[in-house]
């Protein structure tokens, strides 16, 4: 009687291949936007600037809701829209745009980019203009707003940047705020000195820079001035 032949063993399993994702995934490259900044003139450290608000922190008559309402009729009368970067405000300036019903006729969106390096990743601020002059100053508001305007394919950008408070930023006081605006026939900065405590910096910023948008496109359409 002969013995069994050895059996053999099993073949050895593969390894299951790795999962990988459909696309190369690259997870320290820094995040941009899908297509470079464009504007209507080049983008400077020192565009014009408009004359400051009073001491009192005035810039304009009407409540935030009164303007944004103005504010949209003027847009879907002149067929146009509209698309914001903000920093100081935190996304106010964005909602009261939107506030009014009917907004999504007029209003692309909005970038809230409180961070230093948001403004050049997402809002295409030149990283130059920033290290050399700070996130407060009149050449971050006017890229900001050009970059609201490209990355959201707007018509007209608009955009804020200041101190809201309680603390300095740096060797900028508190109540500096620069809002601007860029649109097919250029741009513009205002510079702002406002009063008041966190809050009322904020509120004025959103109004002050409804205020622009308004102006502009009424010099652009004299058929929408009242």
């Amino acid at each position: 009687m002969t013995p069994d032949p050895p059996v053999p063993p099993d073949p050895p399993v593969p390894p299951d291949p790795p999962v990988t994702a459909d696309w190369p995934v690259s997870p320290d490259r820094p995040v941009t936007a899908d297509r470079p900044v464009t504007a209507d003139r080049p983008v400077t450290a020192d565009p014009p600037v408009s004359p400051s608000a009073g001491p009192d922190g005035s810039v304009g008559a009407g409540s935030p809701d009164d303007l944004a309402r103005a504010v949209l009729a003027a847009l879907v009368a002149a067929g146009v829209t509209v698309a914001v970067a903000e920093s100081l405000t935190g996304g106010l300036l964005t909602a009261a745009l939107t506030g009014p019903a009917g907004a999504s006729a007029a209003v692309r969106g909005g970038l809230v980019v409180y961070a230093t390096d948001l403004k050049a990743q997402l809002a295409g601020v030149p990283a130059p203009l920033l290290a050399a002059h700070g996130p407060v100053s009149p050449g971050v508001a006017a890229a900001l707003a050009a970059g609201a305007r490209d990355r959201l394919a707007a018509t007209y950008g608009l955009s804020v940047t200041g101190v809201a408070g309680p603390d300095p930023q740096g060797d900028v006081p508190v109540g500096t705020v620069f809002v601007g605006v860029a649109g097919p026939g250029g741009g513009e900065v205002r510079r702002l000195a406002l009063a008041g405590d966190r809050a009322a910096v904020r509120a004025a910023t959103v109004r002050a820079a409804l205020d622009l948008l308004l102006a502009a496109l009424r010099a652009r359409s004299p058929e929408l001035r009242p």
